[in-house]
């Protein structure tokens, strides 16, 4: 069984599925283990960045392949459910106002994919695979992977990933600006750190209000989305952030947003 270890350092909540049996597979436990961290972690004023990682130089492996040929043996009620639990680990990551970031050393697949997507930025090493392998069993995507992809990507490279399972490297997800950073194998986590280190030390309020717009911007129309933008922008002149960050502009020196 995998288990999410949690530790927090210098405003960082590092999240790490270990299951070094498994490749770190994912079930409903991690799902409601993950979702609970995030939301808290979400509303907590002391946590800055989030970073997912695996354990044992793999992000995760997915869902347990006996678990899902065993789950036809009982109620469609208890599929949906575990589904649920999926989906709201999935949805509370793309709505927690704290920036995300995945740290994906090895690779990822099934599950394990839609979790890395699901995050606000990828680190990677460059010959980490993501593999959409669910046709593989007999079974389409889950968890958002097709959503994911399809926003990033041309139709037909959705369709060559998840209809012939073909896996893509991080080098060749980084063309397409999937994966952000691309870091020598064993340093992804360090990597993902400072990362998060550099969104830490940004300003929060500013930080949660540009992952909300830019979640926000693919379904909005162009005028109702310049309301939300300027609604967002009008509200933080007034704030100590915009106070600090223009100031330092102005005095030419580095903005001190953890102070705020």
């Amino acid at each position: 069984m995998t288990k999410v270890l949690s530790t927090t350092d210098a405003g960082i909540l590092t999240l790490t599925l270990d299951g070094p049996d498994s490749r770190n597979s994912i079930n409903p436990d991690v799902y409601r283990a993950v979702r609970d961290h995030v939301v808290n972690a979400g509303q907590d004023p002391e946590i800055r960045a989030i970073v997912v990682t695996g354990a044992g130089g793999f992000f995760s492996s997915g869902g347990n392949v006996n678990a899902l040929r065993d789950s036809a043996n009982g109620p469609l009620s208890a599929v949906n459910s575990n589904t649920d639990y999926l989906n709201a680990m999935i949805r509370a990551i793309a709505d927690c106002p704290t920036p995300v970031i995945a740290a994906v050393e090895g690779g990822a697949a099934g599950a394990g994919v839609a979790l890395a997507l699901a995050c606000d930025m990828i680190v990677a090493n460059a010959e980490a695979r993501f593999t959409v392998a669910y046709v593989r069993v007999g079974l389409s995507p889950d968890g958002g992977v097709t959503h994911f992809l399809r926003a990033a990507l041309p139709r037909q490279l959705v369709n060559e990933l998840c209809i012939l399972g073909r896996p893509a490297t991080a080098e060749r997800l980084a063309q397409f600006g999937i994966v952000n950073e691309i870091a020598e194998p064993g340093e992804v986590l360090n990597s993902a750190l400072t990362l998060a280190g550099k969104v830490a030390a940004g300003p929060a309020s500013a930080i949660r209000s540009i992952k909300h717009l830019v979640n926000i911007a693919a379904d909005s129309e162009l005028c109702t989305h310049l309301w939300a933008e300027a609604d967002h922008i009008n509200q933080a002149r007034f704030g100590p952030e915009a106070a600090e960050g223009l100031s330092a502009f102005l005095d030419k020196r580095k903005p001190d947003f953890r102070k705020i």
